[in-house]
């Protein structure tokens, strides 16, 4: 791979984090974990358990943010994207919730992989600060 196509290829990543706090911002779950592979293999890791497959996932985030007030506005900071190869790619980084009544913070670490449909998230461990 060549430092252009790697540098595309993070590109693609940080976009698609930017439409991934985008669609948490305007309520849209769905759309938020559209970007979570689709599988059984699917691992989600957060709060000393773990998830398996997108609609664990999306369940998850729906008891856990039942509504706007409780989701906030979200950004992502101190984001260190690592293209591994072309068909996987490693991204560090700290998620910030601005809330009326607090701003939770955590880290987490995500490995996506090119799909048929695109970069897909296959690994997320997120953790809370």
């Amino acid at each position: 791979m060549t430092p252009e196509e790697a540098a595309a290829i993070e590109a693609d990543i940080r976009a698609l984090m930017e439409e991934q706090a985008g669609a948490w911002n305007e309520g849209d779950l769905v759309r938020f974990v559209a970007d979570y592979l689709d599988s059984p293999r699917m691992r989600f890791v957060s709060g000393g358990s773990v998830r398996y497959g997108s609609e664990d996932v999306l369940d998850r985030y729906r008891r856990t943010y039942p509504d706007r007030a409780a989701m906030g506005a979200l950004t992502f900071t101190d984001l260190d994207v690592r293209v591994l190869t072309d068909e996987y790619v490693f991204v560090f980084g700290r998620y910030n919730l601005e809330r009326e009544n607090d701003a939770p913070t955590g880290l987490f670490t995500l490995l996506f992989e090119r799909t048929a449909d695109g970069w897909k998230i296959s690994h997320d461990h997120t953790s809370s600060g």
